[in-house]
């Protein structure tokens, strides 16, 4: 065990140790997995040639669980084995992750962190701060309150009280929301619980599942959760919501809360929110938007007017470490009045919170914070966590590095290449393009269909067995999905969401989430890839199951 005076010396050594196996991690993704054609257009598609032989290993050394249980080994020695046993287990560890710094990582609503990135993580690791009250974290929750603040001044929450906290991520964003929504709207639930109250939560019929998980842990359960139909481009039509509202109050019900979307899980779609913003102060119910992936356009100036509407909203939801290349986990839930987030959340707790600066009038509990204090510093007080990192720091610290330009700039370029690979794909012959041309975020949908047809037909779908024809297109996308991998590339594929018999007749479809690294001969190289492995794939598949 190191001495307390050597104790610098000891974290030198250690962290020359990680960063000589970092850095040749990280710069081996820096090669782009592409695959040189002859005759390539961009503007007409692709032809036929292609030399994809050569496998791209540096994204990821695939072992199933079974695989990889035997050669991890995992245990505990009885004996520390220091240093040299902790870098040893490292090099697995690296050799079996996925490495999201690859270009050709673009499997989900997020991606690589970057270097301040790195530096933030380092930072917030070697203070080992707990940011619930203000005691023990004085620059760091002056950081949270002053990045939050300017994140809702964006969105245009610009009113005496606004800002925001952070919390663990955008699923912790949402619950909290309701939480909040729930003990303003209707104060005897914060002491007394739901009571006879039958409250119900509305949605976007592509809102995230956190809104009904979130309903299941306050005890409202998932049948409080009532989805609102979609119009084609995936955005929730407001005349349903209005008319669900009316509905659950001549049930006896007692509705309370809107959750509308910023760039769906899926097709990347934002609900109309000025609408939404109508319906919510005609009902007096909570308008919360969860903005956790598309909320970053509010960077942009050229794409920021998806979010018009936004700053009606009482609470927003949004992740830097989705679209902004922050470290995981970086969330922030933001709001037009902070006061309405303590008095939801205060509790009194003598342990921990010492009174008030501030000893004005207002209620207070204990020895927190005056309910109706225009400053909270013990951040915990605004919050359901008692233990909090730091996570502001990462997007503050990024946001000092690239500036509010550098980030606009990054946002605006990745808008480009997701135009760019939507384009491709449309004027494909062998692709059909689900996702809008634009796409409205930075997601691009799509099937892998030989001559603009798919390969097991749909056309006479309502004289087929629906079921059998989509998991048969299913697998076709499933096993191109996996057959990419092997050429650098991880995209994933989600479900129709159409009722209709010929949208479900379709199968799953390709959805590829392009990010603020990913170059315009990424996503041109991912269409080879898929040309270079979809015959043999189509082959073998036709073979045990005929069309």
């Amino acid at each position: 065990m190191a001495q307390f005076s050597a104790r610098a010396e000891e974290v030198r050594n250690l962290l020359n140790a990680v960063h000589n196996l970092l850095i040749p991690f990280i710069s081996s993704a820096d090669a782009i997995p592409e695959a040189p054609r002859k005759n390539f257009s961009s503007e007409n598609g692709a032809n036929a040639n292609v030399d994809l032989t050569r496998p791209t290993t540096s994204l990821i050394n695939y072992q199933s669980p079974e695989e990889l249980q035997k050669l991890l080994q995992l245990d505990f020695p009885s004996t520390g084995q220091g240093q040299e046993g902790l870098i040893e287990i490292l090099r697995h560890i690296l050799r079996y992750s996925v490495n999201t710094w690859h270009q050709g990582f673009l499997d989900k609503l997020y991606a690589s962190t970057n270097a301040p990135g790195v530096a933030a993580e380092l930072v917030l690791a070697a203070l080992n701060t707990n940011v619930h009250v203000y005691q023990v974290s004085p620059a760091l929750t002056l950081i949270e309150k002053h990045t939050a603040k300017q994140l809702a001044l964006l969105f245009g929450l610009d009113g005496p009280h606004s800002g925001g906290i952070s919390v663990q991520g955008g699923s912790a964003s949402n619950t909290t929301s309701i939480v909040i929504a729930r003990n303003v709207l209707y104060p005897k639930t914060k002491v007394e619980g739901n009571g006879n109250y039958r409250f119900v939560i509305f949605t976007s019929d592509h809102g995230h599942y956190s809104i009904e998980k979130a309903a299941q842990m306050l005890g409202l359960g998932s049948s409080s959760v009532w989805p609102v139909p979609i119009d084609r481009q995936g955005r929730m039509i407001v005349s349903e919501l209005e008319k669900l509202i009316e509905k659950a109050k001549s049930e006896g019900r007692t509705p309370f809360y809107v959750n509308a979307t910023a760039g769906t899980t899926v097709l990347g779609s934002f609900d109309p929110f000025n609408e939404v913003a109508a319906v919510c102060r005609k009902h007096n119910l909570w308008f919360h938007i969860d903005a956790s992936w598309g909320g970053s356009f509010i960077f942009s100036a050229s794409q920021r007017k998806k979010l018009i509407g936004a700053e009606k909203a009482n609470s927003i939801a949004i992740n830097p470490h989705k679209m902004l290349g922050v470290p995981v986990t970086c969330s922030f839930l933001l709001g037009a009045d902070l006061r309405q987030f303590h008095h939801a959340n205060t509790l009194p707790a003598g342990y921990l919170f010492h009174g008030s600066n501030n000893p004005d009038s207002g209620q207070s509990n204990g020895d927190s914070q005056p309910v109706d204090s225009p400053e909270v510093w013990d951040l915990a007080d605004l919050t359901l966590q008692c233990g909090r990192r730091a996570d502001s720091l990462k997007l503050f610290l990024s946001w000092t590095y690239y500036g509010s330009d550098g980030y606009e700039r990054r946002i605006d370029e990745a808008v480009d290449v997701a135009t760019h690979l939507a384009t491709l794909l449309e004027n494909h012959p062998d692709f059909i393009l689900v996702s809008e041309n634009k796409p409205p975020c930075l997601q691009v949908c799509f099937y892998y269909a030989p001559g603009k047809r798919l390969v097991y037909d749909n056309d006479d779908a309502v004289s087929k067995n629906i079921d059998v024809l989509a998991a048969k297109n299913s697998r076709v996308t499933e096993e191109v999905t996996r057959a990419i991998v092997s050429k650098g590339f991880m995209v994933d594929y989600a479900p129709p969401s159409g009722g209709d018999l010929e949208s479900r007749a379709k199968g799953k479809f390709f959805r590829c989430v392009v990010n603020i690294s990913t170059e315009k001969r990424t996503v041109e190289s991912l269409i080879h890839a898929i040309e270079d492995v979809g015959p043999a794939v189509i082959e073998r598949l036709k073979k045990v199951s005929p069309v």
